[in-house]
């Protein structure tokens, strides 16, 4: 081997040994610039204890595991599912009330209509300084929503937050985003890049589809776009692992394996 060579392989070794501390060193600094400010500092001081107790009692590590949020909002219930990996299974672990919502059910179109989103997300921004006390931005518009909802106005800054006022958003009152946010920080720390955000019009179990089908039963559209989300639904509620999602051309979405 050509010393030319020799260099070469030596580089990969050398990549190959430090891209993993590269990567927990970014996750490590995530967190610790989270904890720099002062609502993120209370937040843990709070309800670290709390989570990690209620994770071991799970039988979680406190240090291997990824979070799914779920969300019904007739229920006006969010959900955190855990599992020990990003694709699961996942089990409930935490679950909070959402204190206020404007709008129908129904998804959201358009900038200014009021609507809570309905669909599948992720949280894309951490807000430490948010004035609503803490909050969690979430990946709307979507490529479907892109497709569906208003070309030149489809809204945007949909957060989970604290407080109790909301256009448009989940609130769950500063007390539970404390918590919440503790959780999803320590998600990211622990090496998750997207925490999933799934928004349903309610619990899409069969018998409460179908009394919302007859509410409903004039708008075809909107019944449609629920049998898209309720194929999503069915698949996690029989096997708790993470659907693989994609969108078409005409912005429904597609499941692996699904035939619809």
């Amino acid at each position: 081997m050509t010393i030319k060579n020799i260099l070469k392989v030596s580089l990969l070794i050398l990549m190959m040994l430090t891209m993993p501390s590269i990567s927990i060193n970014a996750q490590e600094k995530f967190k610790a610039n989270q904890l720099t400010y002062s609502r993120v500092k209370t937040a843990y001081a709070e309800k670290e204890k709390g989570v990690l107790t209620q994770l071991k009692n799970k039988g979680y590590s406190t240090s291997k595991w990824s979070a799914l949020i779920r969300i019904f909002k007739k229920e006006a219930q969010l959900e955190v599912l855990i599992s020990k990996n990003i694709k699961g299974p996942y089990q409930k672990v935490f679950e909070y009330k959402v204190c206020s919502s404007s709008g129908v059910l129904g998804p959201k179109r358009k900038e200014g209509d009021e609507q809570v989103p309905e669909g599948f997300y992720h949280i894309n921004m951490f807000n430490p300084a948010s004035n609503f006390y803490l909050s969690l931005g979430l990946s709307y518009p979507n490529a479907s929503d892109k497709v569906l909802s208003d070309k030149q106005h489809p809204g945007g800054s949909i957060f989970i937050h604290g407080n109790c006022v909301t256009i448009g958003c989940i609130p769950i009152t500063d007390n539970f985003i404390k918590e919440l946010y503790v959780i999803c920080v320590d998600a990211r720390a622990n090496g998750q890049k997207e925490i999933p955000v799934h928004i349903y019009p309610f619990r899409m179990n069969d018998k409460l589809f179908e009394k919302e089908k007859l509410i409903y039963a004039s708008n075809k559209k909107l019944i449609s776009f629920w049998e898209n989300l309720k194929v999503a639904y069915n698949a996690f509620e029989e096997n708790h692992l993470l659907p693989s999602i994609t969108v078409d051309a005409n912005g429904k979405y597609l499941f692996k394996g699904s035939k619809l």
